[in-house]
């Protein structure tokens, strides 16, 4: 059975009409935030991110936490249990408006539940499920966040392909260093044309930051001939564990701390830069028919 014939049995079976897809400038613009490896504060930036862009210009921001059984966005929000979350999307063919959670300013956002028996693989059925009800509410935004899991899976790697951008996410870290460039060098591989752009978390001072870039910067000129930018620098800062320890972004509990000032110029330089928009949906269902 084709990819095809098996969307048209998943709709009839569940009585769902097929949308095409839109126009892509109708679509809203679609952002990966991924990270080499794990710790480097990659939840807590896309969540505090997504509240700036509603603060700044009042996007209408959906936040999926696609580290599925992780439930980092529930524990950073407060949220000690959700009743449901992206698995029952999958696996429960529930609704995604009946997932979707609201979230301070108006944040929506996809949970990715709490249980580590939620890890589960996807298989054709389910994914085709999720671009269904994906699509539909997609013209509802004009931004769609994703917590990528850290790492690159075979999966994740077409979902980061679909996207109009990836954040990577690093520390000045050797080991971060070397797992972000890797992370850029395996998507660069698939499709050299991908803008992706390098924040730096945990300076303790402010030419960690620009070191850390030079370091991804020079070789991925060298060695991918592609250019990587700094879209910016976060330096370390006792707000973000307090933050955390409160249940409350920093965004919101210390707009005046220097983590939330320089997330404040992140967002800036992210909102002044201009990047073509594209079919998510149309994109990611052509990367995935070769499943």
């Amino acid at each position: 059975m084709d990819q095809a014939e098996q969307l048209r049995r998943i709709i009839q079976q569940n009585k769902y009409e097929v949308i095409k897809d839109s126009p892509p400038n109708r679509h809203a613009k679609t952002v990966a935030v991924i990270s080499g490896k794990g710790g480097v504060g990659k939840s807590n930036f896309v969540l505090n991110f997504a509240l700036n862009l509603i603060k700044k210009r009042n996007d209408r921001v959906l936040l999926v936490d696609c580290d599925i059984g992780m439930a980092n966005i529930d524990l950073l929000l407060g949220q000690q249990y959700q009743e449901r979350s992206i698995v029952d999307l999958l696996k429960n063919r529930i609704g995604i408006e009946q997932i979707i959670k609201k979230g301070p300013l108006n944040l929506q956002y996809l949970s990715g539940g709490m249980s580590l028996s939620n890890i589960v693989t996807i298989d054709e059925a389910e994914f085709q499920f999720f671009l269904y009800e994906l699509e539909r509410i997609i013209e509802k935004y004009d931004t769609i966040l994703f917590d990528m899991g850290a790492g690159i899976s075979k999966d994740s790697l077409k979902f980061l392909l679909a996207v109009d951008e990836i954040i990577v996410i690093t520390t000045p870290e050797p080991t971060s260093i070397m797992d972000a460039y890797s992370a850029i060098k395996l998507i660069h591989q698939f499709d050299q044309e991908k803008v992706m752009k390098v924040v730096v978390n945990r300076c303790k001072k402010n030419i960690e930051a620009k070191e850390t870039w030079e370091k991804i910067r020079t070789t991925a000129e060298r060695f991918l001939h592609k250019t990587i930018d700094l879209l910016g620098s976060l330096p370390e800062d006792d707000h973000v564990q307090k933050s955390v320890m409160e249940q409350i972004p920093f965004i919101l509990r210390f707009p005046n701390a220097p983590i939330s000032k320089a997330l404040e110029n992140i967002t800036e330089m992210y909102l002044n830069g201009k990047i073509k928009r594209k079919g998510f949906i149309h994109s990611l269902r052509s990367l995935f028919s070769s499943r």
